[in-house]
Formats: structure tokens, sequence, C-alpha cells
């Protein structure tokens, strides 16, 4: 229920957050650790860390004018790569930031990091790659980001 919340609260507050650039957009989200976020080890689950990775990338769809296009289009993003370094755990109730950049693209993929931070100490770090498809396959991003222009 817990991601269901945030999700809904991240989609109403990026409408009201500025719009990010399409070309090397940055965002930044501001959680704390819930109940709900930590596993046996009392620290943040590492598949949560994936999860709200997915959320930042939303935030970033919805003000770079990306979700848009993509449901006027009928395109859907496809994360195709993702790895994560982690070296400080995150604690229950532990305020953290996850900034996120989108860092470059090739003919197929989006490239982004992920920052994990509390404090001035970088928690977690990952990279991901990823597409935006449609029913005739991968659309490259430079026409993607033309689209998204052209609105």
């Amino acid at each position: 229920m817990n991601l269901y919340l945030r999700m809904l609260y991240l989609l109403i507050a990026s409408f009201f957050k500025p719009r990010l650039p399409i070309e090397h957009p940055e965002n930044t989200l501001t959680l704390s650790v819930l109940p709900n976020d930590i596993d046996l080890n009392r620290h943040m689950n590492n598949g949560r860390y994936l999860t709200i990775c997915d959320l930042s990338r939303v935030d970033m769809f919805i003000r770079t004018g990306l979700a848009s296009t993509m449901m006027k289009e009928k395109w859907m993003p496809v994360i195709s790569e993702h790895t994560m370094t982690y070296k400080r755990p995150l604690s229950l109730f532990k305020k953290y930031e996850v900034k996120m950049e989108i860092t470059g693209w090739d003919d197929k993929a989006f490239h982004m990091t992920h920052t994990f931070i509390c404090g001035e100490r970088v928690l977690a770090q990952g990279t991901s790659k990823g597409c935006v498809v449609s029913k005739q396959g991968v659309i490259p991003p430079d026409e993607v980001i033309a689209k998204i222009k052209e609105r």
C-alpha cells in the first residue's frame, strides 16, 4: 500500500514542480525509510532501492514532458539494464535524497545515474539504461527528444 501512496503523492507533486529540460535533466526526491521498506537486517531492502529509482524516473517523465508524449504516442518506458552499488545502509525512518540524472544516450537507450544521499554521504549509487518502445519496436532517443521538443 505504501508504494501506491508514494506514487499518488509523486504524481500530484510532480505537476507542481518546475519543468525539466529533456536533454541531461536532473531531479531530486526526498524520502524517508518506512517500515515496509526494511528487511530482516533492519535496513532498506536492496529491491526497494530499485523501486525508488522507478519513482524518480516517473517524476522525471512528468517534469520533462516525456510522460504526456508517451501517452499521446502510445509508447512505453522499459528499463533494459540496472546496476546498483550499496555503500552504507539506510535504517528505519532515516531521511534521504535520491538524485537522478540522464547522463547521455546512444541509438537505443537513455543512460541514467541514481544516487542515494544522506547528508553529504553517498549511500548507494546505480546506473540504468532505459528505452522507449512502441508496437514497432525501440524508439531512438533522438526521435523521442525531437517529439518532446515539438510539444
